[in-house]
């Protein structure tokens, strides 16, 4: 082989070896958490093994709506809340809604926790600042989120990530 094609090859296999070998970590606490559409399409890829295809996407776009527009029907006062259009629009979960629609947005989370220590771990380097909205209790979805809830109110909502 030639001597500076084979150091070009070497030079290259290294940066791919090590482009392979670094993680990236999300961590991150705001007052929007996920889309729903981004856990369901997580969800789907995790059971399949593939992102959903187009009729799966319109399939559920129809039941979201539905859901939503129920909710929206039987509880007027969300409704005519300043927030309805995180909730009905960009349908994503933020700090002040309820429990009940975060299950609508979400579905039911990978794991619910109500221990103080183990929210704190999941928190992190957050703890202090969630543990001043007294969470009691915490669901995991996805891709790292965090939902901390307080009577079934969402008071803060965390993030970490490995890609």
């Amino acid at each position: 082989m030639i001597p500076g094609v084979r150091r070009i090859l070497i030079v290259g296999l290294v940066m791919v070896l090590a482009g392979c070998a670094s993680w990236k970590v999300k961590e991150q606490r705001t007052t929007e958490g996920p889309l729903a559409e981004s856990i369901w399409t997580e969800k789907v890829y995790m059971t399949n093994g593939r992102e959903p295809n187009f009729d799966e996407r319109r399939r559920w776009d129809n039941a979201m709506e539905q859901r939503i527009g129920q909710y929206l029907r039987q509880n007027p006062e969300a409704a005519n809340s300043l927030e309805v259009s995180t909730f009905k629009f960009i349908r994503q979960v933020s700090v002040g809604q309820t429990s009940e629609q975060v299950l609508i947005l979400l579905g039911p989370p990978l794991v619910r926790v109500t221990d103080a220590a183990e929210m704190e771990k999941l928190a992190r380097a957050f703890w202090p600042s969630v543990k001043e909205n007294e969470p009691t209790e915490a669901w995991v979805y996805p891709a790292g989120w965090r939902i901390y809830l307080k009577d079934k109110t969402v008071v803060d909502i965390t993030q970490y990530a490995q890609y």
